[in-house]
Order: structure tokens, then C-alpha cells, then sequence
């Protein structure tokens, strides 16, 4: 069955044609188009010549797929591409997947497109579910579906492999007819806190600065180089005694942890992992901020000082200089701290940031295998947070 084209609000959405090939390969030159989807890199002419004649009209002939190109209803300029796949027709299921040409971006152009199609989908064709993934990490594709109204399910482990072959951990959802939403009432608008974040953890991890009267500091990713100094740091015993390191720690601990870890928890969105790096770039610390799961609007901060650098200051003008960051850049309510009671380093610290104590929760954390009292302390948009150079 062919699907009849699907025009509205400036869109055209049809089946591929032989004269789209030229502009299906421009397109599919694009840096973020290859990164995020399983086309072969390089993308050739051929390919694209294929795809037109051959394998999408297959495909739409046979209910398997149906890829549409979607293009400028009113110049027939390509603007991206719109594909219900994994399409079974008896059980009501197909899987929703797009993107837009780069010099098409920042037009809405996916969230409409696919609008379109899952309405025309539901109504003619009678779907009753229609499924999403995204490779972890790409968030303009999960701001699309959460505008779409698409319910997040979870993280299929090792969920999607790219062209060379690679498994990637994937973002899954699914939109029933009931959930679509309008383009009036979408949630995460422009502006929203969702959308700001989408920006935020869609791009590298950025750099942040701080002064102190040993010189300026970085916040920067922690890399490779980093590994000895973090484990000469977790192997000290005032870490070990208050935080929950591995013990013994190693130096595969520390690989994970400037690898995999940081990378996972940028490319979840759910904070981020930051090196403290003095004036000469040398590793001397960590900060870590986590968004709850619970509460998006709320985080706690984790961090560390080498044995040499401790006493310097630079805890304090690195931790103000993440709640900034939180506040300013991820639209942040209230960010937490919490230490076991006694912990008094740790307490002076955030003290000097300018977190306010709030008192002491009984068996409040779980440390090395036990509950014990921890103290709590918090800090809004409102506090000061200017510890300045010590």
C-alpha cells in the first residue's frame, strides 16, 4: 500500500523519487545525520541512487517501511525525512524514525513531520502503537519525541548498532493514539527547562572557571591523562574513609571512571562528571553533579581534593562554579549536599559556596555497607554562591 502524500502546515510528505537522489546525498553528508543513524560513513552517490529507486519503494510496496521524503510544500526544497519502520501491519506496530537537512534545523521541521505522519498513521492506517529509539546521547531526537507526546520507557542496553557495526545503548518510547499531542499544547517548548538541557548535554561538555589566590582553575572533563593522579587521590585514606570509592581502589576504577562513566552520565543527561584542573592544567580534584531521577528540578553534588591540594581553595570556588553552572544552564531549583556527620572538611567546603545547613537525617546515607547520619545542606538560585578568590 502506497501512502497518499500528507500536506500541511508548509510540509509535503510523498515517497522518494529518482531526481531526490542529488539532494538525499547532500544531505547525508552531514556530521550529525552519520553519527546518529545507522548509514554507512561514507555515504556515496550510489547509495543515495539505490535508496530512491530501488530499496525504499521496495520496502513501501511490500508494508514493510515507509520512508517519505519531506520537503517545502511551497518550493519542493528537501528538508529532511520522515519513515514509519519495523512496520507490521496486522499487530498495529511500526517504529518512527526521522531527520532534518542540515540548513533545515531550527524550524521544527522533524516535530511537525512526524506529527503528520503518526496522525495519518493512527487514522489510516489503524496503528495502535508506534514505537521510538534514539541512540543514548542524542537529544534533539528525544526532545522531538517528548514533543510528540512519545512516553519514555528506558534504555535498551546495547539497543541499536551502527553502520560499522557498533551496539549502542538506545532510548526507547512509544506513542499511543491517545498521546499525541498538538502543536499548540506540545510539552518541552522552546524555552522550557527540557529544551535548554536538550542544548546543554546535545553539545561536548563544556569548561568552566574559577578564581582563587592560587590562580585560576578549570572544570573540565576528566581524561586519560588524569588516571594516576585519581588514583593516588581515592587511594588516600581520608577519601576512603568518607566516600563511597571502591576500597581497594585501582586503577581500573579509575579508567571507568574518567571513561564510561563521565561519558554516561553527560550522554544520559542526568548531570555531570568534572576534573579539577589547576593552573597548569594538572588534575587536582573532582565534582560531580547528579540530577534526581525523582525531582528534575533538584541535584546533589559529589567531589573530592587530591591530598596535595587540599586546604588551597579549590573546592570551594570549583563547587560555586558548578552550582552556577546548574542554576544558570540546566534551569536548577535546588541543589543538595550531603556528608557523613563528622565530615567536617567536606562541611567547610560547601559552608564557604554557600550552602545553607539544614540539619541531620537519621541513617541518611549508606556507607560501606551500613546507614549511617548524614549532614544536609542546600543551595538555591537566591543563595549567594561568590566565595572568591581564598
Amino acid at each position: 500500500m502506497e501512502p497518499l502524500e500528507i500536506s500541511e502546515d508548509g510540509l509535503l510528505l510523498r515517497p522518494w523519487r529518482p531526481e531526490d537522489a542529488d539532494a538525499l546525498h547532500r544531505a547525508c553528508q552531514d556530521a550529525d545525520i552519520r553519527r546518529w543513524s545507522a548509514l554507512p560513513s561514507p555515504y556515496p552517490r550510489e547509495h543515495a541512487v539505490a535508496f530512491v529507486e530501488r530499496t525504499a519503494p521496495k520496502w513501501l510496496a511490500d508494508d514493510i517501511a515507509y520512508h517519505l521524503g519531506v520537503f517545502d510544500a511551497a518550493t519542493g526544497h528537501l528538508l529532511g525525512t520522515c519513515a514509519l519502520n519495523a512496520l507490521d501491519l496486522a499487530r498495529g506496530d511500526a517504529r518512527i524514525g526521522y531527520w532534518t537537512a542540515p540548513w533545515a534545523r531550527g524550524h521544527g521541521v522533524a516535530e511537525r513531520a512526524c506529527r503528520l505522519l503518526a496522525r495519518w498513521a493512527f487514522e489510516e492506517l489503524g496503528l495502535e502503537r508506534i514505537g521510538w529509539r534514539a541512540v543514548v546521547g542524542n537529544h534533539a531526537s528525544r526532545l522531538v519525541a517528548l514533543r510528540l507526546g512519545v512516553r519514555m520507557e528506558g534504555i535498551q542496553r546495547a539497543g541499536l548498532r551502527h553502520s560499522d557495526g557498533r551496539r549502542a545503548d538506545a532510548w526507547a518510547g512509544s506513542l499511543l493514539p491517545g498521546d499525541l499531542v498538538d502543536g499548540e499544547r506540545r510539552p518541552a517548548p522552546p524555552g522550557s527547562v527540557q529544551a535548554r538541557r536538550a542544548a546543554v548535554f546535545g553539545h561536548e561538555q563544556p569548561v568552566l572557571f574559577a578564581s582563587t589566590r592560587h590562580g585560576e582553575i578549570r572544570l573540565r572533563a576528566p581524561e586519560e591523562r588524569d588516571v594516576d593522579a585519581v588514583v593516588t587521590a581515592c587511594q588516600d585514606p581520608e577519601t576512603l574513609r568518607w566516600t563511597t570509592v571502591p576500597d581497594p581502589y585501582g586503577r581500573g576504577d579509575a579508567e571507568f571512571f574518567v571513561g564510561p562513566h563521565t561519558r554516561g552520565r553527560w550522554e544520559r543527561g542526568d548531570g555531570a562528571v568534572f576534573a579539577v584542573a589547576d593552573s597548569t592544567d594538572r588534575y587536582v580534584g573532582s565534582m560531580e553533579l547528579r540530577i534526581s531521577l525523582g525531582d528534575p528540578a533538584v541535584a546533589d553534588v559529589g567531589f573530592m581534593v587530591t591530598p596535595a591540594a587540599r586546604g588551597l581553595g579549590y573546592a570551594p570556588a570549583a563547587l560555586a562554579a558548578l552550582c552556577a553552572f546548574g542554576f544558570t544552564s540546566l534551569g536548577l531549583a535546588r541543589i543538595e549536599w550531603r556528608a557523613n556527620v563528622g565530615n567536617t572538611a567536606s562541611r567547610r567546603v560547601a559552608e564557604k559556596a554557600g550552602f545553607v545547613m539544614e540539619g541531620t537525617t537519621r541513617g541518611g546515607v549508606a556507607h560501606r555497607d551500613e546507614r549511617i547520619d548524614a549532614w544536609v545542606a542546600a543551595l538555591l538560585p537566591r543563595d549567594a554562591i561568590n566565595p572568591g578568590p581564598r
